[in-house]
């Protein structure tokens, strides 16, 4: 399908639905990746999702995308630009808005899926709207309680289920900042299960089939 000049760039594999409004999976790739990335997955998802994988709006010279700028300061050592990271947040909010109503997709049944600074994004997206997000696939990364818009310990969680996965050897993100979120969802009342896989920065065959099944559980 040609995609549609929306505020975000983007690529889409239709849903095989032929009535009524399908479910949609976005995806959000890494820092310095593009829309190409997690793409690769889409056709070994279920063939009823929609799937949409979004490019990050700011440019990395000399290529790539980010989400947010991470900053290598001799003073503060390496940091995040977490009002940028914001700005990204409400980017996807308004982007999934254009897509629903322009793709005729199912409001009620949104999915996230994404990879590292992807996966930071979603949690930020999902703990802030709880009530618009049905699944999160979290891969390879953690949550940044800093961009979560208003106080979660005063919102409704009971819908939204996630799915976070770590490499035990991440070089990236350490796992000692990942293995921090379950106690952290737990204490908001989220349904998810925590995996940790025996790699690096990246995603084992395993942790894709495993968060396959359990993708295919939740429709």
């Amino acid at each position: 399908m040609t995609t549609a000049q929306l505020s975000l760039t983007h690529l889409i594999k239709p849903s095989s639905l032929k009535v009524g409004k399908p479910p949609v999976l976005f995806m959000f790739h890494g820092y310095g990746s593009n829309e190409e990335d997690l793409f690769s997955f889409a056709p070994e998802l279920p063939e009823e999702l929609c799937i949409i994988s979004v490019r990050a709006p700011y440019s990395l010279e000399p290529y790539g995308y980010a989400w947010y700028a991470i900053n290598f300061d001799a003073d503060k050592g390496k940091w995040s630009d977490d009002d940028q990271a914001k700005e990204s947040r409400e980017k996807i909010m308004t982007f999934i808005d254009e897509a629903c109503r322009v793709y005729g997709l199912d409001t009620n049944r949104i999915s996230l899926l994404g990879f590292s600074q992807g996966t930071i994004l979603s949690y930020a997206v999902a703990l802030s709207y709880p009530e618009r997000i049905k699944n999160v696939i979290a891969l390879s990364g953690y949550i940044n309680e800093k961009i979560i818009a208003g106080d979660p310990s005063r919102k409704n969680f009971k819908r939204l289920k996630i799915y976070a996965s770590h490499g035990q050897v991440d070089q990236v993100i350490p796992p000692q900042w990942a293995q921090k979120i379950p106690e952290t969802l737990t204490s908001l009342g989220v349904d998810h299960i925590y995996e940790e896989f025996p790699v690096g920065h990246g995603v084992a065959p395993q942790n894709f089939y495993s968060f396959k099944k359990w993708l295919q559980d939740k429709f």
